[in-house]
């Protein structure tokens, strides 16, 4: 176990029907600025959704985690985040397998320590948090589609979900149940200042900063969809939904007719797509 002796959170069975997602309003921020990781001597990085990414084929998964972990061995740890959260079965995965690592983790949050992300950040046992960066808890967050009564059990499970990430919260903050039952119901973002205060975060470090030249090498396109995705998301499409618009989008997924023209061939579906996200943000 870590230093601190963290608990083990409790584990779920993935309903069948849940679909994940990350909160919009921490995505469509976080998609501004987004970070691509980097793997470092004994540090592992976390700048970008927590699960699987459609787009890239990556995403922080407990896989790759349980992979560098073993990779690094019984040494200390430090584990710089950047996310704006996502999965949170894998969050909770990644949190048990970093509190099970036999040496020291410390958690360096260098932008947006959100959601399943934050989960992931009490596994430290040392936070600290740059100037500027933001750790954001709230209520279990995703999709679930069926009738009234897959509804009614939704509901149920979320509360169970809740209940799991407020025993993580509580056990690493020190802070009172109904203290972080009232955060979590208010979606709340803290800077620093307010995360030590709250004792989410050990220390404010004004070394901690991200590098501009990660951001600036990063694939334009990547973070153009990115951003879109977050637009569509605030609009209130679903994951699915916003994975099949973007799909949609690319040129490469036009269906190709008998023109020589390459204009011809791939603008019929493009075009039609584009229309439609124009018709989006024109609601």
């Amino acid at each position: 176990m870590t230093i601190r002796k963290l608990p083990e959170a409790a584990t779920f069975q993935r309903p069948q029907n849940f679909q994940w997602d990350a909160p919009s309003d921490v995505l469509a921020r976080w998609a501004e600025t987004p970070l691509a990781a980097v793997e470092e001597d004994n540090t592992i990085t976390m700048f970008e959704v927590i699960g699987e990414d459609w787009w890239t084929g990556g995403g922080v998964t407990a896989k790759r985690i349980a992979a560098a972990l073993r990779s690094i061995g019984d040494k200390d740890i430090t584990v710089k985040i950047n996310s704006p959260g996502g999965d949170m079965f894998e969050g909770i995965a990644i949190y048990n397998l970093l509190r099970a690592h036999p040496a020291k983790v410390t958690i360096e949050v260098l932008g947006w320590a959100a959601s399943a992300a934050s989960i992931i950040a009490m596994a430290g046992d040392e936070i600290r948090m740059g100037l500027g960066t933001f750790m954001m808890v709230h209520n279990a967050w995703g999709v679930v589609v069926g009738n009234r009564h897959d509804m009614r059990e939704a509901a149920i499970l979320f509360d169970g979900f809740d209940a799991a990430i407020a025993d993580i919260y509580e056990a690493r903050t020190g802070a009172k149940r109904k203290d972080i039952v009232a955060l979590m119901d208010a979606e709340t973002f803290m800077g620093p200042t307010d995360a030590v205060k709250n004792g989410f975060a050990d220390l404010v470090d004004d070394g901690i900063e991200g590098t501009s030249s990660e951001t600036k090498n990063m694939d334009r396109r990547l973070m153009a969809r990115r951003q879109t995705e977050a637009a569509l998301a605030r609009a209130g499409f679903s994951r699915d939904k916003r994975s099949e618009i973007l799909s949609e989008l690319e040129p490469s997924a036009a269906p190709r007719d008998a023109s020589r023209k390459h204009a011809a061939r791939d603008a019929g579906r493009y075009e039609a797509a584009a229309r439609q996200l124009v018709d989006i943000f024109k609601i």
